[in-house]
């Protein structure tokens, strides 16, 4: 399929070139003409550029992989357990296997690796710390990528991460922010703010089966964003010039407070949600309790972002510049609304197939 495509690509720029002003070339000089570089880029880009994906297995890193491979990129993907990866190699990535937290790993990753997008955290389930992955980790890849010679590192982290230096998972984001621009590596940071594939089991899951949804504090708006969105951005930022040692923030359309989320969800899904509030004092507390047992400091440092959902502060940012710039329109980004009527029309026909009764709630009194 490669050779075929590389085959057509040749063609193509072979009869672009017939149309080109040859006294644009200059002799020792790259050409000139806008129509024949342009081919040469597709050409690289379809046919020579080996992406290296890390992170492939998670909500956002899969999205990416499958939307890289759906434009015709020669993808591999960086994973520490293969089993679990088996549905990349199905879509046609190849998987390799390694772990960053074992630099030694990394280097036989780096072959042919001419681009990487690096989309791994550390999972809340996960016993790792956050400075384990998140930065320990991450600058063991970026020097063997500095090694290896790749020309594009494409870093995510969060927005407004320079504006919480307690938090450990945001300080060491804005840590890497800032250790990228020391290095000789071609970078872009991406900074989104959330994902509409976590409010499915934070809001929708909770309202269909009758839980309690905990809002914390005074749960700051966020301007979430579907993943196959936010991979558009990805993969469009390995080939667009201007991106090059810039950041930029990434964010939905609009941004929602919890309390809209769970009135969207009730009405989509014609039920009523159980909501309860966590002060933010409870949930600093529970934090200093988990510090004090060596088993609790992962739970804790995952404690420490929860306040900053809590904080009443918005996380948003306007796309019209971004959106120009990677040449995505906003009108073609995915709506919650969009998003969340989708899900819920697919669970509820599947429910009625299966001829679902909601479980009676017998009263207290």
């Amino acid at each position: 399929m490669k050779i075929t495509l590389f085959i057509d690509l040749i063609v193509t720029a072979y009869r672009s070139a017939q149309t080109c002003d040859y006294g644009e070339f200059i002799e020792g000089e790259a050409p000139k003409s806008v129509k024949f570089i342009n081919v040469y880029k597709t050409i690289y880009y379809k046919c020579l550029m080996t992406l290296l994906i890390v992170g492939a297995t998670g909500t956002l890193g899969r999205q990416i992989t499958r939307h890289a491979l759906d434009q015709g990129l020669n993808v591999k993907c960086l994973v520490r357990n293969p089993r679990k990866a088996g549905f990349l190699k199905e879509w046609g990535a190849d998987l390799i296997i390694g772990d960053l937290t074992k630099p030694e790993t990394l280097t036989a990753a780096m072959a042919d690796t001419t681009e990487i997008i690096d989309a791994a955290t550390t999972r809340a389930t996960s016993s790792q710390r956050i400075k384990q992955v998140d930065w320990e980790g991450k600058v063991s890849l970026i020097q063997a990528a500095e090694i290896a010679n790749v020309k594009k590192f494409i870093y995510f982290s969060i927005l407004n991460s320079e504006k919480y230096p307690n938090v450990p998972l945001m300080d060491i984001k804005q840590c890497v922010e800032k250790f990228l621009p020391t290095t000789s590596l071609n970078y872009t940071i991406l900074k989104p703010c959330g994902f509409f594939q976590n409010l499915i089991g934070e809001y929708a899951i909770p309202i269909l089966e009758g839980q309690t949804i905990w809002i914390g504090g005074e749960a700051s708006p966020i301007a979430y964003m579907n993943t196959q969105d936010i991979a558009k951005f990805a993969v469009k930022a390995l080939s667009i010039e201007k991106t090059e040692k810039q950041s930029f923030a990434i964010a939905g359309p609009k941004a929602w407070s919890p309390t809209d989320i769970i009135r969207l969800c009730e009405r989509m899904s014609n039920r009523t949600g159980k909501t309860a509030r966590m002060p933010l004092g409870v949930l600093k507390f529970a934090r200093k309790v988990a510090l004090v047992f060596e088993g609790g400091w992962s739970f804790a440092e995952r404690m420490a972002y929860a306040e900053v959902l809590a904080s009443g502060i918005p996380l948003n940012a306007e796309m019209d510049a971004t959106c120009e710039l990677f040449g995505i329109k906003q009108d073609d980004l995915t709506t919650l609304e969009s998003y969340l009527q989708e899900y819920f029309a697919r669970i509820l026909r599947k429910l009625k197939e299966l001829d679902y009764k909601e479980p009676k709630v017998k009263s207290i009194f």
